[in-house]
């Protein structure tokens, strides 16, 4: 048995969760924050059997795209000035961990 952490973007959350439980995987929904942005995440937590974890990432993959965003970086020039500079990064996507499961019970 595994144990899959998978963060994705909260735009992609619903249609995430929307398709692991369509096929039959059940999750955990944490709200989540980190990266660069600092901005909301999801991370989803599941116990797979060994066999199912290509196709729970699979549909995690699927269903968390990618995306750019434009930012304003502000880089302090001195002591009074500031300039904001807009900067293009990628967001969205999902991290997916993948842990062996010792033990597991049910109760």
């Amino acid at each position: 048995m595994k144990l899959i952490f998978a963060i994705v973007n909260d735009d992609d959350a619903a249609r995430v969760l929307s398709v692991l439980n369509r096929a039959g995987f059940g999750a955990t929904k944490l709200a989540t924050t980190g990266g660069y942005l600092k901005s909301g995440n999801t991370t989803f937590i599941s116990g797979v059997e060994d066999e199912q974890v290509d196709q729970a990432i699979s549909l995690i993959g699927q269903n968390a795209r990618k995306r750019t965003q434009l930012i304003h970086d502000t880089t302090s020039m001195g002591s009074f000035n500031t300039m904001s500079m807009p900067l293009e990064i990628q967001v969205g996507g999902a991290t997916v961990f993948v842990l062996n499961v010792e033990r597991f019970e049910k109760l």
